[in-house]
């Protein structure tokens, strides 16, 4: 569904006897401000995954990204919140959902960075006292200390150019994940692959997050 339509494509899933849709990139932001109903979570990180077509024929937006990624990081590694600061890279929906899961489990440190530095300021400013906001140029010394790295930008995405970042100053330990899925070895992951890092590549985030929206939808949690 191109922008333009995104209203017109959502206003018609009533009529068309939807139950409900996947929301993903670029349309995370903006679906926001069509639905009728948003929960807590949603109002919070400014963003949503899912739409629910209420029994009254409204749109009930709710976001389950930041469950499914943190679902993906318990499957995938072992990882725990209380180790230290986390990088993450982007500022678009999905690293407002990571933002918001991270902050959530009490990880002590998030540094944000994006490569316009205002949204990332935005962010921390939305998020709290524990978010730095960090400029582009910068992110490869704010991988000092940091036990998770995780890319939230659609670069290394098919058709997308791969993130550039060097990972010598991120510990062996520490955690590279990509919330891409296609392909599912980014060159991102290649690289933490290559110096030993454990890797976990978005597919089981996209896996988790389809959860609670198939409950949602059927009434049963697969």
């Amino acid at each position: 569904v191109p922008p333009d339509d995104l209203e017109a494509a959502l206003r018609a899933l009533p009529i068309l006897g939807y139950r409900g849709v996947n929301i993903t990139v670029p349309h995370k932001e903006n679906a926001l401000q069509i639905c009728n109903e948003l929960d807590e979570s949603s109002s919070q990180i400014g963003a949503i995954n899912m739409v629910t077509v209420t029994k009254d024929g409204m749109l009930a937006g709710r976001n389950t990204d930041g469950v499914g990624f943190l679902e993906n990081l318990r499957d995938g590694s072992e990882w725990k919140p209380g180790d230290g600061p986390v990088v993450v890279l982007g500022a678009g929906g999905a690293a407002r959902a990571v933002i918001a899961a991270l902050k959530d489990v009490a990880v002590p440190e998030i540094r944000i960075c994006n490569r316009t530095l205002s949204r990332a300021e935005a962010l921390a400013s939305t998020f709290g006292s524990r978010c730095v906001a960090v400029d582009w140029g910068n992110r490869d010394l704010s991988l000092r200390g940091a036990t998770l790295l995780v890319n939230a930008t659609s670069l290394g995405m098919a058709g997308q150019p791969p993130i550039e970042i060097a990972l010598d100053a991120l510990s062996p330990k520490a955690v590279v994940n990509d919330i891409v899925y296609v392909p599912l070895e980014t060159p991102l992951l290649a690289a933490a692959r290559a110096r030993g890092n454990p890797a976990v590549d978005g597919l089981g985030m996209l896996l988790h997050q389809a959860r609670p929206a198939f409950e949602a939808w059927f009434g049963k949690l697969p």
